[in-house]
Parts: C-alpha cells; sequence; structure tokens
C-alpha cells in the first residue's frame, strides 16, 4: 500500500485516515518514512517505511499518542538518563570545576559545603530532600552554631542545587522552598573604638621597635665574634608586612586576600589610587580607592624598601603570595588588649568612620565595592543624624511647633 504514494520534486506529508497523527513523509529521493505528529510542528520519527511496516506505525504512534496524553513528552522521554550523582561526587566532580573556574573562594565554599553537610554526602541529589535540610537545621541549632552562619549554608547548598537544575541533572531544585531562619537584619558591626585603636596602633610600634631590637643584639653579638653584620632595621619604614598590611587595612577597607593579591601595577601613587582588579576581587568587579595621606605614606615607605617594584606588593619570605597572618594578628590583638575582633572586622571599622564621619552609604557601598546595598545598610545606625533631620521635619510642619 505505501507503495502506492507516488514521488514528487517536493516533499509530501500524507496522513493516515485511521489514526490522526500518523504521517507517511515521501522526499523528491523516493525515501518514505513514518512519522507521529502529537503537537503542532512536534514530531517523532518512527522508521522508514521499508523497515516498518504500517500497522507497525499505527501501534508506536498510538504508544506516543497515550504517552502525550499521559504528559509524557516523547521526545524528553527518548533522550538517554543521566545517572543522578550522590552530592559528594556533584561536589567533586561538575559542581567543584564550575567552582573552580568561577567561585575566587571556591576553596573555602566547596569545604563549608561538604563538612556542613557531611550527613547528605552520600545521598543522591534527587534523593535529598526539604525535611533532611531541616532536620540538619535542627541539629545545627542544638550544636549552638549561629543562625546566620547556618543561613550562608543554606544558601550555599540551594546554590549548588540550583546548578544541578541548570546542568538538567534534576528537573527541579528540591530545597527551592527550604527558607532560611529570621535573623536580626542589621546585625550589630564590630569596628574598634578610639581607645582599642590607638592600643592597636601602639602594639604596633612596640613591635616594631622590638624587632629593632632584636636585630640590633644580634648584631653586637656578631660584631664580638667577628661575624658579617646583618642589614640595620632601623634604616627602614617597616621591619616586615605586618604593620603596612594592617595600616592598609585600615585605611583602604581591602579585604586580606585583595591586599594579598595586590600588585605594584596596581598602585598609582602619583594619582593616588589603589585598584583592586575584578580577577581579584570578591564581587569580581574593579573598584578604585583613593588612597589618603597614611595609605600614601604606608605604600611609598613600603615600595622604597621593596626587593622588587614588580609583581606582588606583599611576598613571604619566599617570594610567593601570602596565605596567612594569623600568628603574628593573634599575638598584637593580645598585645593590645583586643578581643573578638577578627581581621575582617578592620574592613568594617573601615567603613564604620566614614559613616560615622558623614559620608553618605552610596559612596561607602562604592568603596568597599559591595554589589548589594542591603550589605551596606549594615552600617546605616552610624549615622543617627540622617534620621533626627528626618524625625525633626515632623516639628517645623507643625502649628505646635513654636510651643514645643
Amino acid at each position: 500500500m505505501v507503495d502506492k504514494f507516488p514521488i514528487s520534486v517536493k516533499v509530501k506529508d500524507y496522513r493516515d485516515a485511521r489514526l490522526k497523527g500518523l504521517i507517511l513523509r515521501v522526499t523528491p529521493a523516493g525515501v518514505k518514512s513514518f512519522y507521529c505528529e502529537y503537537a503542532r510542528g512536534k514530531r517523532v520519527w518512527l522508521g522508514r517505511a521499508d523497515a516498518v511496516g504500517l500497522s507497525e506505525a499505527r501501534e508506536s504512534a498510538r504508544v506516543i499518542l497515550s504517552e502525550v496524553y499521559r504528559g509524557i513528552d516523547p521526545i524528553e522521554a527518548r533522550k538517554p538518563k543521566r545517572e543522578v550523582p550522590t552530592f559528594r561526587a556533584f561536589l567533586d566532580g561538575d559542581y567543584g570545576l564550575w567552582a573552580r573556574a568561577n567561585q575566587k573562594a571556591h576553596k573555602q565554599n566547596l569545604n563549608r559545603l561538604a563538612t556542613a553537610f557531611k550527613v547528605l554526602l552520600d545521598k543522591r541529589l534527587d534523593a535529598i530532600t526539604p525535611l533532611d535540610v531541616e532536620r540538619w537545621r535542627g541539629g545545627e541549632v542544638e550544636r549552638g552554631l549561629s543562625l546566620e552562619t547556618i543561613n550562608r549554608d543554606i544558601s550555599s547548598i540551594k546554590a549548588a542545587f540550583n546548578r544541578a537544575v541548570e546542568w538538567e541533572l534534576l528537573g527541579t531544585n528540591p530545597l527551592a522552598k527550604v527558607k532560611k531562619s529570621r535573623t536580626d537584619d542589621c546585625p550589630k558591626v564590630r569596628y574598634l573604638s578610639y581607645d582599642e585603636e590607638a592600643r592597636l596602633r601602639a602594639a604596633l610600634d612596640a613591635r616594631e621597635e622590638r624587632r629593632c631590637a632584636e636585630r640590633d643584639s644580634a648584631n653586637r653579638w656578631r660584631s664580638e665574634r667577628g661575624y658579617e653584620l646583618l642589614p640595620s632595621l632601623r634604616q627602614l619604614a617597616f621591619t616586615d608586612h605586618v604593620k603596612p598590611l594592617i595600616l592598609l587595612s585600615i585605611n583602604t577597607g581591602c579585604r586580606r586576600g585583595e591586599l594579598f593579591d595586590l600588585t605594584w601595577s596596581n598602585v598609582d601613587l602619583d594619582r593616588r589610587i589603589l585598584t583592586v582588579t575584578g580577577a581579584t576581587a570578591k564581587s569580581r568587579r574593579t573598584r578604585h580607592i583613593p588612597l589618603n595621606r597614611e595609605a600614601m605614606f604606608v605604600l611609598q615607605g613600603w615600595r622604597a624598601q621593596a626587593e622588587s617594584t614588580d609583581g606582588l606588593v606583599f611576598v613571604n619570605d619566599a617570594g610567593q603570595r601570602f596565605d596567612r597572618v594569623n600568628f603574628s594578628w593573634r599575638h598584637l590583638l593580645k598585645d593590645a588588649g583586643i578581643t573578638a575582633f577578627r581581621w575582617h572586622d578592620m574592613r568594617h571599622h573601615f567603613a564604620s568612620r566614614l559613616v560615622m564621619g558623614g559620608v553618605d552609604l552610596n559612596t561607602v557601598r562604592e568603596l568597599l565595592g559591595h554589589s548589594d546595598y542591603a550589605m551596606t545598610l549594615r552600617y546605616a545606625h552610624l549615622a543617627p543624624e540622617h534620621k533626627l533631620k528626618a524625625v525633626e521635619v515632623l516639628v517645623s510642619t507643625s502649628p505646635f511647633a513654636a510651643a514645643a
């Protein structure tokens, strides 16, 4: 029967009179094929007519149309299924590769996910449910973990699952409805009081003097024995990297990693501009920070004693990038009598002093490199005069103002 359909100069479709949706397509080359059209413009190829009979084609088409009636897309159903990985395999595999290419703090993020959600690592992504996360949250609260930390972990795992949906490992994000715990939207910002800052600076100066005195003592010992003397540290602006790093943090608001990655090519002492490039910034956006007098003094002094003005501004004894300054920092805080203050809090200190000095929040946001204005609003309470002016409007527009 199929052989009776003529060959024309154009592709021609013939529809089956008995089964709506079954089509025989005849091409000018004489190729005849069966298709099942299950929606406008959507067809599934059933096979060539010389290999598939009409009755077989009708049966295949009936099966496909039945699937469509049940809400199954036949094209999607015929795509090869990708095996859904465990959460551990996902972090070690596709997500880990993506994070290393797109996240500056990928090591910390991947480690946090693996550590925080250890109980979920061996479950398949599609087997992890909102209840699993709620049980995890309850356990973390009992352990005494702060709600802010728990919320950050929840945001991280939901973001990871969003990637799995994008890459079609999952149809939907099973954790999409998991909500973060309610917390104070304006947490207390830790910054140094004037007295604490004075003590920190005094501890820095004392550390510099102690290191100079130790070098002087070492040279006296060497001199008495006829050994070659070491260079005097008193001729230098700084004895090592600690003081300039801390003073720059206080005066620029740069993150520790941004200072570790800072190169001399991004320090313009003539124009008094320090540039944090998108490649090294957490936000991936380049920003330019003006250098005040103290920041200029620090960079000029450090540059004068630098062995090289190419490459990184701060390098360790091996000439490589720093990865930590924890030991010196802890000792300084102890000497200064300062508690509950992290290195990152110097960034808060920078922003807080600006706001208390009358600098508007948008300028502070630009200097900090915040992509989200909400991040900068945490400092708004430090400028109470703006709110005072707002409520004073009530007095100036009231007919009872004179009596008040």
